[in-house]
């Protein structure tokens, strides 16, 4: 495999248009809204001013009914209701933690259902977003990685997420304001809920697209941050097609210790991928790398593992989040101790590496890093095991 092969797994993507019914215009790029409205009575020649004006109304105002598009001539709204729909996920729940995080259980197509968390933080906010149901990496320390994957989210459903959390937050600008007098509470965009986002390329590119467009949400790339556990084949490419900040599950210094705890480790391991982020295209000292690395008692978190991490990414414009364990039911490690977090941060900082100790938020509502698990689809397999066990299966 060639390091420009697109990476691909077998899994169910959704598609946007259930036969003989509406187009759901959210997720759609400019090019195939304008290429939708003209296979549905649009003239050719208009079509371009009519998808700036649509644009608007969903991604600036976050208007979801045509109706209400005022700038737009009543026939051709009624028009466009008849072809088109404008759908985000459904909220199932609702959890607010102590601290503030917003933990939303989000319902797509097919019933399935995925996690979204919102962090809010003094003069700005950061929302996590999952980009698949389940997840195919089964990374030993992470609650979300004993789901198995069902399918990729769509860009629909991902660009979605955000626009359900500004719903909740109240975000959209008031009529006649312009949105850039708004406070920003949702400020930030990571690609760390759940899912390998670099295994639903295609996806995650087309909603980061839509919410970096500054005729829409408007954040910027350098506001956006994809964490990748290290597919290696799509890194650069996540630089020349989306353009946003990089960060990598690393978590170990040896091969054999990120074997068991990443085990994408054994497809591509760290030599592989340290090359790649050395050669990524945006790397630079105002645009570092993130190296996430949780804290695991007993396992990573030594000062010669410390020593080793410093060795290892010597070259590469980097800071090191460093993130203490969020245990869950049944999860097989600890979390370090907090003398032995700081320890370890103090031998990186004096290497000449930021070293932040991410202050765990949610974890009274299992909002927290690698945590997210959807309900139902534990549920699910509950279920199914209980159907294998009485033989109805």
């Amino acid at each position: 495999m060639t390091a420009t092969a697109p990476i691909t797994q077998d899994v169910m993507t959704i598609p946007r248009k259930l036969p003989d019914g509406p187009v759901n215009l959210v997720g759609l790029t400019r090019d195939a809204m304008r290429a939708a409205l003209i296979a549905h009575g649009t003239p050719e020649k208009q079509a371009k001013m009519r998808v700036g004006q649509i644009w608007q109304w969903i991604y600036q105002k976050g208007v979801r009914d045509f109706d209400l598009m005022t700038n737009l001539a009543k026939p051709y709204r009624q028009e466009l209701a008849q072809h088109f729909t404008i759908e985000v996920p459904e909220v199932v729940t609702r959890q607010l933690s102590e601290d503030g995080t917003r933990k939303y259980l989000v319902r797509i197509a097919g019933g399935h259902e995925v996690e979204v968390v919102y962090i809010p933080e003094e003069g700005r906010g950061t929302l996590c977003i999952s980009s698949q149901v389940g997840c195919t990496l089964t990374c030993s320390f992470c609650h979300t990685g004993t789901q198995k994957l069902v399918r990729n989210l769509t860009a629909a459903e991902i660009i979605g997420q955000v626009m359900i959390a500004r719903d909740d937050l109240g975000e959209w600008p008031e009529p006649g304001r312009n949105p850039k007098d708004e406070t920003r509470l949702l400020s930030n965009i990571v690609l760390m809920g759940m899912g390998e986002p670099l295994y639903n390329f295609d996806n995650v590119r087309d909603a980061m697209k839509i919410a970096m467009d500054p005729e829409g949400i408007s954040l910027s790339r350098r506001r956006i941050t994809l964490s990748t556990s290290g597919v290696v084949p799509e890194i650069a490419r996540t630089a020349q097609e989306i353009g946003c900040l990089l960060a990598v599950s690393f978590h170990a210094t040896t091969d054999e210790t990120r074997d068991k705890l990443v085990p994408i480790n054994k497809r591509w391991n760290i030599a592989a991928l340290l090359d790649a982020l050395r050669e990524y295209p945006k790397v630079s000292n105002s645009e570092r790398i993130t190296f996430e690395y949780v804290m695991l008692a007993g396992v990573n978190d030594t000062d010669e593992d410390a020593r080793r991490l410093v060795k290892l990414i010597e070259g590469i414009p980097a800071k090191i989040n460093l993130i203490p364990f969020n245990e869950w039911p049944g999860a097989p490690y600890k979390r370090s101790s907090n003398n032995r977090i700081h320890a370890f941060a103090d031998i990186i900082y004096k290497a000449g590496y930021a070293s932040p100790i991410r202050t765990p938020r949610g974890e009274d509502i299992m909002a927290a890093c690698g945590q997210l698990k959807s309900a139902t689809e534990r549920a699910r397999k509950t279920r199914a095991q209980i159907e294998s066990e009485a033989g109805l299966r």
